[in-house]
């Protein structure tokens, strides 16, 4: 059973997350263990394991990336060790942003701080909207002719994933 089975929600990028919260709540007490002591120790174990899987179905659900990750592994589109190979593009500008860092820290500029992280900025917002696209056409469509569409929100997924490996970089500048 999927996190989206269990909370009885359907398969969706974007999810109501007040309704998230009542379902996790509403599981939490089902499969509260203090409720199960004069069970047998199998039943225990059962809700024990109940009501973990009902805390990572939350946090997954709960968090627009995790789900966005989760939705893509459900639909075998990630896998543990993935090699994804991004757009010549990408690298290409990935590798000007890269200079600039190691630049910055043989002669620390706080004007081309400012600007590369503006140039984040923008990528992160350019990403940002491409992704809500996809995934709203995803959602619209429900499951008719979604591999593409998953396609497009998988190379999203790694492009964001580096962006935030960059931000980190840029915010050990910052003091």
């Amino acid at each position: 059973m999927n996190y989206f089975e269990l909370y009885d929600l359907p398969l969706s990028f974007q999810i109501d997350d007040v309704l998230v919260k009542k379902k996790f709540y509403a599981l939490s007490k089902r499969f509260h263990p203090d409720f199960y002591v004069n069970e047998s120790q199998e039943k225990q174990e059962e809700i024990l394991e109940l009501s973990t899987i009902n805390n990572k179905a939350y946090q997954v659900l709960s968090d627009p990336l995790k789900r966005i990750e989760y939705v893509l592994s459900l639909h075998d589109m990630l896998a543990e060790g993935d090699k994804y190979a991004l757009s010549q593009d990408f690298l290409m500008d990935m590798m000007d942003v890269n200079e600039a860092l190691i630049d910055m820290e043989f002669d620390h500029d706080e004007l081309k701080l400012t600007e590369l992280s503006t140039q984040i900025d923008e990528m992160e917002l350019f990403l940002f909207d491409e992704l809500k696209r996809n995934t709203n056409e995803f959602d619209q469509l429900q499951g008719a002719d979604s591999n593409s569409i998953l396609l497009k929100v998988k190379d999203i997924w790694y492009r964001q994933k580096y962006l935030m490996r960059i931000r980190e970089s840029l915010n050990k500048f910052r003091v």
